[in-house]
């Protein structure tokens, strides 16, 4: 969604009132204004819909204990925190950073490892080893497309594909987000644990795969 400069004229009360309430909200007064005017006519901005899809995610997300989400509104980023059952209760952070109005992906979800434990950073470089192998080998047929995801200092960044912003709404949009960390943390932990293999993360990921109606 573009954007075009123009001139308005308003009354210095209007202004005035604009910028408190700007300021209370963390946005700019151009951003404000365009906020207001999008909700009045009932148009989703790329704005909008990131604060909506994030808001819904807040919601599915908070009445878990296993995944703690940390969202401010307004803002294109969510973070979600998880514990792993190890060793002094190492902690894993899961961090949604959305753009819409990119054209080849929506953003990207990086995975945060706080540990200083060799064993547990190689254990986790395997999971996630398998993991995009297991991706690109279960997405890549139906996107036509390899993730191109990255690993460096205790970071793990995968972009999220883009949907068609005409079909897919922001609460589905939200609930497929939200689907994928779980899954993604229950395979982490059941890996770790020694329950599942390989083949169980993929088996776990297929069957997850079939009932998705968007694509990330």
């Amino acid at each position: 969604m573009g954007k075009t400069l123009y001139s308005l004229m308003l009354s210095e009360e209007v202004v005035n009132a604009v910028d408190i309430l700007a300021h209370r909200t963390g946005l700019t007064r151009s951003a404000l204004v365009n906020k207001i005017l999008a909700e009045y006519v009932s148009l989703e901005t790329p704005e909008s819909m990131i604060n909506n899809i994030l808001r819904s995610m807040e919601s599915i997300l908070s009445p878990q204990t296993e995944l703690i989400p940390f969202f401010a509104p307004n803002s294109k980023t969510m973070s979600v925190k998880s514990s792993l059952a190890y060793k002094y209760r190492p902690t894993v952070r899961y961090e949604v950073d959305l753009d819409p109005a990119k054209q080849d992906s929506m953003g990207t979800l990086t995975v945060v490892f706080r540990t200083q434990s060799v064993s547990l950073i190689n254990e986790l470089t395997e999971f996630l080893r398998i993991w995009v192998r297991i991706e690109n080998k279960l997405l890549s047929p139906i996107t036509g497309k390899i993730l191109e995801c990255a690993l460096y200092d205790g970071k793990f960044v995968r972009p999220l594909l883009m949907p068609d912003l005409r079909k897919a709404k922001s609460e589905d949009i939200a609930f497929e987000l939200t689907e994928y960390i779980n899954l993604f943390d229950s395979c982490l932990k059941a890996y770790l644990s020694g329950a599942i293999n390989e083949y169980g993360i993929y088996e776990n990921y297929r069957l997850s795969l079939n009932k998705r109606n968007i694509i990330i």
